[in-house]
């Protein structure tokens, strides 16, 4: 079980079923738990979990007398945050940006064919929500949930707006750099985070099950890629969850590719790096890094430290990205490795469009072109991801 901060736990269970037990699970177990309030169990049943209002030591004492029980695993649930940058990391390009940001000049994104578009392809942005009135989304197809009670998809934070343009904004932008990558995807726009913060928390956040109820809906769309800028951190020595490496593998045997912002955690002028957090740090997702204008490591990006599970798979640009946000701001440049996700996300629909490739193989085939910038890859993965070649 992983071990957490009582702050980032909040009292409910995780529980992963066997695949081929998921539609009989929930009675037996809510049944032999003692749970007879049906609200206090939530159900993804495509990926095989529940989410119950009940904790995992209580659980697992009333569960274990089960025969051939359909429980894999039980995990406390936990609180997930926006990943955003806090250090002092100057929010500023280096390079020239007439007619595109760097993070697209460095990836070749900008040297592609415009009918590498990105056509065909589903992407889902699990976040803050999206801005709908930007004058840049107006005429896209976008697909919006929202998985926070009573409230709509508008962006009240900014975050989500900001990674949907860099995965998915438009080719021609109403104002100059171009920004977004596979600009026609379809979106999926999944808001997890509330407008305020829940009581208890110093900020926005959302739960595991929220996460992953969003996750289910983007698959069971036919969402060939989701991002994630999303997370928990990770102590030193802290193994990944075991019910969002199921997931994610149950997602990669469907064709779906998990992408996530492995977080900031780290000081590294400091010499502090932090590991990978949650969920990125799982073997079946895909963990992105992120790099600056100069291809160097960012001071704030998570690097590879715990032994099982917790690797940096690639890494994308994170420092002074400039990409949407909500009106009436519209742009803005933002920090993190929750801005370089979206650039590993919308390239890989990129590759999805002009491959074919779907789940693992499109994971290889971005891992398997990246370029090499000669940094530990416990830091950058593979490398810095490309956009197909022309």
């Amino acid at each position: 079980m992983t071990n957490l901060n009582q702050s980032q736990a909040t009292g409910r269970s995780l529980v992963l079923f066997r695949e081929d037990a998921v539609a009989s699970s929930v009675q037996a177990v809510t049944s032999m738990a003692g749970i007879r309030n049906t609200n206090a169990v939530s159900f993804c049943e495509n990926l095989g979990v529940a989410v119950i209002d009940a904790p995992p030591e209580e659980l697992m004492a009333n569960t274990r007398s089960m025969s051939d029980s359909p429980i894999l695993i039980v995990e406390p649930e936990r609180y997930v945050y926006p990943i955003i940058a806090t250090s002092d990391v100057e929010a500023q390009a280096d390079v020239s940006e007439l007619e595109a940001t760097w993070g697209l000049q460095v990836t070749r994104v900008s040297q592609l064919d415009p009918s590498v578009s990105g056509i065909g392809i589903k992407i889902a942005i699990i976040d803050t929500g999206l801005d709908l009135t930007h004058p840049d989304f107006q005429r896209r197809k976008i697909v919006t949930k929202s998985f926070v009670e009573d409230t709509p998809i508008d962006d009240v934070d900014g975050h989500g707006t900001h990674c949907a343009g860099t995965a998915a904004g438009p080719l021609r932008p109403s104002a100059l750099p171009r920004y977004g990558i596979a600009y026609d995807a379809e979106m999926y726009i999944g808001k997890v985070f509330p407008n305020q913060p829940q009581p208890g928390q110093d900020t926005i956040s959302a739960k595991d099950g929220d996460i992953i109820q969003a996750m289910e809906w983007a698959i069971a769309s036919g969402c060939h890629i989701i991002s994630m800028s999303l997370g928990s951190s990770s102590k030193p020595g802290e193994t990944y969850s075991r019910v969002y490496e199921a997931v994610a593998r149950r997602a990669l045997n469907r064709g779906t590719l998990i992408i996530a912002a492995a977080g900031n955690e780290s000081d590294r002028p400091a010499g502090t790096v932090a590991p990978v957090g949650t969920p990125a740090n799982s073997p079946s997702i895909m963990a992105v890094a992120a790099i600056d204008s100069s291809l160097r490591v960012a001071d704030f990006s998570n690097g590879e430290i715990n032994p099982e599970g917790g690797e940096v798979n690639i890494a994308a640009p994170g420092v002074g990205v400039y990409s949407s946000v909500p009106m009436p701001a519209k742009y803005a440049r933002l920090n993190g490795t929750s801005m370089a996700a979206p650039h590993v996300a919308g390239i890989a629909a990129l590759y999805a469009q002009v491959t074919g490739l779907r789940g693992q193989e499109l994971w290889d085939v971005i891992i398997n072109n990246a370029l090499n910038i000669n940094l530990p890859k416990t830091d950058v993965g593979a490398g810095l991801v490309q956009a197909p070649k022309a």
